[in-house]
């Protein structure tokens, strides 16, 4: 499949990304990840493996894109979830350890 990453064309595989990444060890998954085998990457990483570029040469969107086109399993960062203020009771209850008043 042709694709192209950072203004610069690629002719990708899926062979070929496995092949690429085969003896990789991941990095620790911080953003936006591919599953390749059962192995879960960095998109930037896999970008840089795969194109031999530096990682800020090219946006995660780009190879997300590729892969996803490829057949890969992508996963996004997952938004957070919004955090639930207590009243100042319900505050110290919990410090006390005693049941929350809702």
């Amino acid at each position: 499949m042709r694709c192209v990453i950072a203004r610069f064309p690629f002719e990708l595989t899926k062979g070929g990304v496995l092949e690429s990444m085969k003896g990789i060890k991941p990095e620790p998954v911080t953003g936006d990840s591919v599953i390749i085998g059962r192995r879960h990457y960095p998109v930037k990483q896999v970008g840089q493996v795969v194109t031999r570029q530096d990682r800020r040469d090219f946006s995660a969107l780009e190879v997300l894109r590729a892969m996803t086109q490829l057949g890969f399993t992508c996963h996004a960062v997952p938004k957070a979830a919004p955090l639930g203020l207590l009243s100042p009771m319900q505050h110290a209850s919990s410090m006390l350890g005693t049941p929350v008043p809702v």
